[in-house]
């Protein structure tokens, strides 16, 4: 049969080899699909906060992609690995270990001169690795950890509520978000820092 995904907006499609790349062969609609890399996720965020992480290691391509596995790995062949083909959003597929490599020395000086609040900080990182896109699928769910993480570990802070929302489903408050996202993308990343607070 397959599986059949009906997208929302925001979201990215896979193409059919990424498709090929479900381990659980069993899935088919992407009800099945969301619960499935839910559980992934929640045993990620588990690993994520059952230790002590550096700085050094967090702002490095190699937890960028760990964490990724982590999120992914029971779900799909290609997690934790960079895309290979372009997308509706997104550097160049070729890119982007060239844009995230320059992400993170960008969010290590930004922490160094506390360039931004640190909440604008965890945000900007988040905004902008979106921005590029590291992965076949999941990056808006890995860019929201991300940012629990930079605040949480670097900071000391409490993590993002995100409108104590899933926002991989359809709804008013995913709208909000996509909102906020937008004015990012223009400029003005106040609206996403008070979305990711509320």
């Amino acid at each position: 049969m397959g599986l059949d995904i009906e997208y929302i907006e925001g979201q990215t499609p896979l193409n059919e080899e990424e498709k090929k790349g479900l381990l659980i062969k069993s899935i088919t609609t992407r009800g099945e699909l969301d619960e499935f890399e839910q559980y992934n996720i929640e045993k990620a965020i588990e690993w994520t906060f059952g230790k002590k992480l550096k700085i050094d290691y967090i702002l490095s391509e190699s937890f960028v992609k760990e964490l990724h596995r982590k999120m992914f790995g029971e779900v799909w062949s290609w997690a934790g690995e960079f895309r290979k083909s372009d997308k509706n959003i997104g550097v160049d597929w070729f890119q982007v270990s060239t844009s995230l490599k320059q992400l993170l020395d960008d969010c290590f000086y930004w922490v160094a001169h506390q360039t931004y609040s640190e909440d604008e900080i965890a945000i900007r990182f988040k905004h902008k690795i979106v921005s590029i896109h590291c992965f076949s699928n999941g990056n808006g769910r890995h860019s929201r950890l991300m940012a629990d993480i930079i605040i949480n570990h670097i900071f000391g802070k409490p993590f993002f509520t995100w409108n104590s929302s899933n926002l991989n489903k359809k709804s008013e408050v995913r709208t909000k978000y996509l909102i906020a996202i937008r004015a990012a993308d223009n400029g003005d990343i106040k609206p996403l820092i008070e979305f990711a607070r509320f």
